[in-house]
């Protein structure tokens, strides 16, 4: 199923989404998918990885190219980061940066970072997404 042709809720949100969403919130505490691409007990197809973060295809891409960014220190969320995450913070968003330039880029892309159930985030390992490759559309919600 395409993003343009998910069936939408009331919200604006995907039935998927939700049910994605609040699974994911329920199993916080088990080891996450992002936490054992880290370890390397699941492969995935990393574009750049430093001692701070990794930087993957998504195994389910929204448009041409979607990129996960993830620390590689466990902050479940944005809104669980500290003032001593700054340095951190700014470092996703530097790669962010760097991995849109590597896949070419050139006419814009766009950065999404969910938080908690409203937010739709599905996985509790604060993750960038760089999605791009085609016109995004307005409002993205």
């Amino acid at each position: 199923m395409t993003e343009q042709s998910r069936p939408l809720t009331s919200d604006g949100s995907s039935s998927e989404e939700k049910l994605a969403a609040e699974a994911s919130r329920r199993s916080r505490d088990k080891p996450n998918v992002f936490q054992k691409i880290i370890d390397r007990e699941i492969k995935a197809d990393t574009i750049y990885e430093d001692e701070q973060c990794m930087a993957f295809r998504d195994v389910n891409p929204v448009a041409p190219v979607h990129i996960i960014v993830i620390p590689r220190k466990p902050i479940p969320c944005l809104s669980e980061s500290s003032d001593a995450d700054a340095p951190l913070l700014g470092h996703l968003m530097t790669v962010a940066r760097k991995v849109a330039a590597l896949e070419e880029l050139k006419d814009g892309f766009r950065i999404v970072l969910n938080d908690g159930r409203h937010g739709s985030q599905s996985i509790y390992h604060l993750h960038v997404h760089v999605i791009g490759g085609r016109q995004m559309r307005w409002p993205p919600g």
